[in-house]
């Protein structure tokens, strides 16, 4: 039940994100639901070695290269799940920063 929980309240995150960002398209709260399915997808297999590979960068630059790591995650989701478009870059980065700060709400109600 908690899993199904979580996933709704990600799939509203990126639909409030799709709101609030003008360079991010989604198209319905189904394409929401499969956008958040797949970042936990890519978050749980690709990130840890993408952030295992970029150690010394992430070390210099106290964490903040993981921005830019989310950012990549972003994109690479957006070309596998129809109805998901990121414009660019700039977008999928400003997009996971609009996903933290809503789940973080937003779970933070659900405690």
């Amino acid at each position: 039940m908690k899993l199904i929980l979580n996933l709704l309240v990600n799939g509203f995150a990126v639909f409030v994100a799709d709101y609030f960002l003008s360079g991010v398209k989604v198209d319905s709260f189904l394409t929401a639901v499969l956008v958040s399915i797949g970042l936990g997808i890519v978050n749980t297999f690709i990130k840890p070695i993408v952030l295992l590979m970029t150690l010394p960068f992430n070390i210099v630059t106290l964490g903040l290269f993981t921005f830019v790591i989310n950012g990549m995650m972003v994109i690479l989701v957006s070309t596998f799940i129809p109805g998901f478009v990121v414009e660019n870059f700039g977008w999928a980065m400003l997009f996971s920063l609009v996903l933290w700060a809503v789940n973080f709400f937003l779970h933070s109600l659900t405690k």
